[in-house]
């Protein structure tokens, strides 16, 4: 590099030639920092649809549940046909816990661009392959491989849109890539409100597999590396004797939450078409499903006024009371679909956005900043293996427990145990060694 002094005086040339070459790299690294600008965004984008195709294939199957396991299992009588239906649900947050777990060590191994291109090629090809499928098996064999690629996404692109950002711009986007997921539910309710047939429904998987192929281009270079892993890091780390009780409070304090969204979520449609008599059911369910998309994207954009208002905590306590309160209301004391039913299910999506936008910011920071990532996967995997049991259940108990209203309310309970887990659990922020 130039510097002033005698050589300035005894030779002007270098003056020259190392102006030059200054003003040359500068143009060079602002021509670098666009064109990476322009990567970015490219990146961010391609992350979105696919999380948000990864919702809307998340909840398809819900929305068009009673209509498809019929179709498969014609003339099979009701309660098998209500087991088959639980089975494709519970099968699909499986694979997507299956998923989280696997797709994530494979992206220190092969790389953040190879991973999120497979992953959503995974869930895309397996969505399309489901709506050819001729028999149940294939149905549960298809969603779990959907569900697998799915968790891999939600996987990848938190990490790729992590690691693209600067600090001060990373929580900007990962706040609005976390909105992703309720457009998706969203987005799966217009379907089904304007496309009948469950077969032409799940075309949709065309979309994520174009996003796939066009990954392999439109992703940086620089998205392809590995990340280097600390020793410090890990699945051993997290369940060192300091990190026990935060990891406990941690998986118990998300899985209720998570057992309660999965719980409404992959039965509402299955119990408004319950409460109808004369009416296929089509936009009911189509309406309900686009009401609790709508709501928890509203409530996930609000978390974050709520929780500095309130403290993550108490808004956790909050989110579970309502929620509590709202499944007794809706699901105990309604017998006809009216306008207050979609108030009300509005009204708990709404609550459960909070809750998940207050979790994203309550579940990391119990841990040590070396293993955070490692040990908040944990809880939310684990959330997701109860998760599956608790669906699975809700649709052996419809017959005993005298129709899906009371089988998704008794499950609503575990809200009760989130809020006694909060309550317990003071700590908001890693206290250990």
């Amino acid at each position: 590099m130039w510097q002033p002094g005698k050589q300035l005086i005894n030779n002007p040339l270098t003056l020259l030639m190392e102006t030059t070459a200054i003003t040359a790299t500068a143009l060079k690294d602002l021509d670098a920092r666009s064109s990476q600008s322009a990567g970015v965004i490219k990146l961010f984008l391609l992350c979105f649809f696919s999380s948000t195709l990864g919702g809307t294939v998340s909840t398809l199957m819900s929305v068009y549940l009673p209509v498809a396991v019929k179709d498969l299992m014609a003339g099979e009588h009701s309660n098998r046909l209500e087991s088959i239906g639980a089975s494709i649900n519970a099968v699909f947050i499986y694979g997507w816990m299956a998923g989280g777990f696997i797709w994530g060590m494979l992206c220190d191994r092969i790389g953040r661009k190879q991973s999120f291109i497979y992953a959503t090629l995974c869930y895309g090809i397996f969505t399309l392959l489901t709506g050819i499928s001729y028999n149940w098996i294939m149905v549960v064999v298809f969603r779990f491989m959907t569900g697998f690629g799915v968790g891999g996404v939600l996987v990848t692109t938190t990490i790729l849109v992590s690691e693209a950002y600067h600090q001060k711009r990373r929580a900007v986007a990962l706040g609005i890539l976390s909105i992703s997921i309720p457009v998706g539910i969203f987005s799966a309710g217009l379907i089904n409100y304007f496309i009948g047939s469950w077969r032409v429904g799940f075309a949709v998987g065309v979309i994520p597999a174009i996003i796939g192929l066009l990954s392999f281009k439109a992703i940086p270079a620089y998205s392809n590396q590995p990340a280097e892993v600390s020793g410090t890091t890990g699945p051993s780390g997290i369940f060192a004797p300091s990190v026990k009780k935060y990891l406990l409070a941690g998986s118990v304090i998300f899985g209720t939450t998570l057992i309660g969204l999965w719980a409404i979520f992959s039965w509402l449609p299955s119990w408004i078409q319950s409460l109808l008599v004369n009416s296929d059911g089509q936009k009911e369910r189509g309406l309900s499903m686009m009401l609790m998309g709508s709501g928890g994207l509203i409530g996930g954009f609000i978390s974050g006024w709520i929780v500095n208002a309130f403290g993550v905590r108490k808004t956790m306590m909050l989110c579970f009371v309502a929620c509590l309160v709202l499944c007794f209301t809706l699901f105990k004391l309604t017998n006809s679909i009216s306008s207050l039913v979609y108030l009300q299910i509005a009204i708990l999506a709404l609550f459960f956005g909070i809750s998940q936008g207050a979790l994203s910011v309550y579940i990391p920071q119990l841990f040590p900043q070396q293993i955070s990532a490692s040990a908040t996967g944990f809880c939310f995997n684990i959330g997701r293996l109860f998760t599956a049991t608790v669906v699975f259940f809700i649709g052996s108990l419809v017959s005993f427990l005298g129709g899906y209203g009371n089988a998704v309310f008794s499950f609503s309970f575990v809200f009760l145990a989130g809020l006694i887990a909060t309550i317990l659990f003071r700590k908001e922020k890693y206290e250990g060694a």
